[in-house]
């Protein structure tokens, strides 16, 4: 299953010539992951409270094909390509919404770790199966 979240693009998201800067789809991607897990029931800040665990971003890779444009609105999907008891890799695109134009795409790999210590530890059994697709 992919989750699809609207974006619109703004002044403080484009450089000088109204073009969305490339580290800003990164910020895309965190925002469609969030609110994919929101989708899903699972809010952060009450899973860290519940769990003592939090997600970190582990690694990113990102590819560029076209340049959004300031007003520009996207869509930008997340969706699972792997889930381990540790860490779930998610492939991400960004999207021109007129067109489902492909503007970059990329795959996130985040991490569960303990949240006071910042060491990776195993997510809870209910969290990864309300993660499955």
């Amino acid at each position: 299953m992919t989750f699809e979240f609207p974006i619109r693009v703004y002044w403080e998201d484009t450089d000088a010539g109204g073009i969305v800067f490339y580290a800003n789809y990164l910020k895309f991607f965190e925002r469609a992951r969030t609110e994919w897990l929101r989708s899903l029931g699972i809010g952060q800040q009450a899973l860290r409270e519940r769990t003592g665990g939090i997600f970190i971003v582990s690694e990113t890779k990102v590819r560029y094909h076209q340049a959004a444009r300031l007003d520009d609105e996207l869509l930008v999907t997340a969706r699972i390509e792997t889930a381990g008891r540790a860490s779930i890799l998610l492939a991400q695109q960004a999207l021109r919404a007129c067109d489902r134009g492909l503007l970059a795409e990329g795959t996130i790999r985040i991490g569960w770790v303990d949240a006071a210590t910042l060491r990776p530890a195993r997510m809870p059994a209910n969290l990864l199966e309300a993660l499955k697709p």
